[in-house]
């Protein structure tokens, strides 16, 4: 008796094991969507951004803002989880992968190394992924030459009107022969947005923060000023990078508005909130439904504006012409 019935358990000990294995995949890995009280759906959006700075700061808010516009609104509709890389790739991959478990509707990638993560973590899921402040998606395999998304993936790019940025800076100084650029060497869109204006360009590559100040340094003595792009390493370093301009009494030239009220003198650069609003108008179609992110072209944003910081410009005794002024948004 004893025989047949440990017999009867382990039969029944293996149905149990059966239909609990089948419940795994079937029943607790399956999503759920949560209702609110108008019984709209409640849409689950991750938010990896890969450093804390101004730009990226700017993208973020914009993004919800976006989606405001759109009638997704965080505390109705909407729920945001928002996760910090602090610069790091490794933290940024397990963000991305936390977000793939928790089976996230949307992953929204803040910067280059944080939109490579997430579109590789859901690459084999239904998740789409919709990236911001990405200045080269080509390069880093994103999207074709045509702008056609790698796959559930798309969003806005953040490459400055360089031309612009450069012709500005000759405006401002023109008898200047050299600019100083720091980029990070492990961050492809850094390389690709070194171009030659007119200019000798004098590059200095780091592979992370603690490298900043020394580079920096060994900058300054060579150029007549540096120009910031949209590396982030280097943004998030940018204090350091002022600092040792300033003793060297050289301009710095940011990539936004942000950067000028940080110190630097001028910036031809982007809005990020509008670039970031940009992106939560793409993200609302795809969660609505209207569009999959594979159908949708990544997008830039048009045109530059013109910041300038006159209290750093009389620091180092530089006058900007009247056209400029009228043309400018003034930062004190």
């Amino acid at each position: 008796m004893m025989r047949r019935m440990s017999k009867k358990v382990g039969k029944l000990t293996g149905s149990l094991a059966a239909v609990l294995a089948i419940a795994a995949i079937t029943g607790c890995g399956s999503k759920q969507e949560a209702k609110n009280e108008q019984g709209e759906q409640i849409y689950r959006i991750g938010i990896s951004q890969f450093a804390e700075h101004a730009s990226l700061d700017n993208c973020r808010e914009g993004f919800l803002e976006g989606l405001k516009e759109e009638g997704l609104e965080e505390g109705k509709n909407l729920k945001i989880e928002v996760k910090n890389a602090a610069a790091d790739m490794g933290t940024a991959s397990q963000i991305a992968d936390r977000f793939v478990a928790d089976q996230m509707d949307l992953i929204c990638a803040i910067a280059t190394p944080s939109a490579q993560t997430a579109f590789n973590a859901a690459m084999d899921t239904e998740i789409p992924v919709i990236y911001t402040a990405v200045t080269d998606p080509e390069t880093v395999e994103l999207a074709g030459k045509d702008k056609k998304p790698a796959g559930e993936v798309t969003g806005t790019s953040d490459r400055l009107p360089i031309k612009d940025q450069l012709e500005m800076i000759r405006q401002i100084l023109p008898e200047a022969k050299k600019i100083g650029i720091l980029y990070t060497t492990s961050e492809v869109n850094s390389l690709s947005a070194i171009r030659d204006y007119g200019f000798e360009i004098v590059t200095a590559g780091v592979s992370n923060t603690s490298e900043i100040a020394m580079a920096a340094e060994a900058l300054v003595g060579k150029v007549d000023c540096l120009t910031n792009l949209t590396d982030n390493t280097v943004v998030n370093s940018l204090p350091t990078i002022l600092e040792r301009a300033k003793e060297a009494e050289i301009p710095v030239f940011g990539s936004e508005i942000e950067q000028v009220k940080l110190g630097c003198l001028a910036a031809e650069g982007l809005d990020y909130v509008e670039l970031g609003k940009q992106t939560g108008k793409m993200a609302a179609k795809i969660l609505t439904g209207e569009a999959k992110a594979s159908e949708l072209e990544y997008e830039e944003i048009s045109g530059g504006n013109l910041y300038l910081n006159t209290a750093v410009a009389e620091q180092l005794g530089i006058s900007f012409g009247e056209e400029l002024l009228e043309n400018a948004e003034i930062c004190e």
